[in-house]
C-alpha cells in the first residue's frame, strides 16, 4: 500500500521522475510547470524544503514500496490555523482512490499533528475528478475563482 511521507532530500529523484514522467497528463488539467522547473529541479527541491523547515509549507509525497512517486500532497501558506491544499496524482495511479485517500490522511495529518483548523483549496471546473476527491474527502465549495483564466472553483473545509 502506498505511504504518504513528508518531502526529504531524498526523495528528489523519484520526485524528478515523478514529474518528469507526467509533465503533459497534468498539463491537461494545471498550467505546465515549464521548462526553467526541470532545469532548475535540485535548487527548487532545497527551496522547498526549506520553507517546510521554517513551517511555512508542509510537502508530502504518496510513495509506493519501490520508492517511486506517485503522488504530491501539500500543505502550502500555512498560516494561522489554515493552509492551501494542493495535489496531483501520477496518471498511472489515477481512477484507483489513491488521491482520496491521500486527501483523507493529510486532512487527518492537518488537524491533529499540524494543529490546523481548516483547508482551503480550488480547481478547475474542467477537472471532474479533482473536483470529485474534494467533495469525497469534506471539501465544500466556496465561491467562483479564476484559475490561470480557467473558471474554477474555491473550496473549504473544516477541521475537527
Amino acid at each position: 500500500m502506498p505511504e504518504l511521507e513528508l518531502l526529504r532530500a531524498d526523495h528528489a529523484p523519484a520526485l524528478l521522475d515523478f514529474e518528469r514522467e507526467n509533465r503533459s497528463y497534468f498539463a491537461a488539467s494545471v498550467p505546465d510547470r515549464g521548462d526553467d522547473y526541470f532545469a532548475r529541479f535540485d535548487a527548487r527541491h532545497r527551496g522547498l524544503l526549506a520553507e517546510q523547515a521554517a513551517g511555512t509549507c508542509l510537502f508530502h509525497v504518496l510513495v509506493d514500496a519501490a520508492g517511486e512517486v506517485l503522488g504530491r500532497f501539500n500543505l502550502v501558506d500555512v498560516a494561522d490555523g489554515t493552509a492551501e491544499l494542493g495535489y496531483r496524482i501520477a496518471e498511472r495511479a489515477a481512477g484507483r482512490g489513491l488521491a482520496t485517500a491521500a486527501v483523507r490522511e493529510l486532512c487527518g495529518l492537518a488537524a491533529g499533528r499540524y494543529g490546523l483548523t481548516a483547508l482551503r483549496a480550488a480547481t478547475t471546473l474542467d477537472n471532474a475528478a479533482s473536483r470529485a476527491v474534494l467533495a469525497r474527502t469534506g471539501f465544500v465549495p466556496s465561491g467562483e475563482i479564476l484559475l490561470a483564466d480557467r473558471p474554477g472553483l474555491a473550496y473549504v473545509r473544516p477541521l475537527p
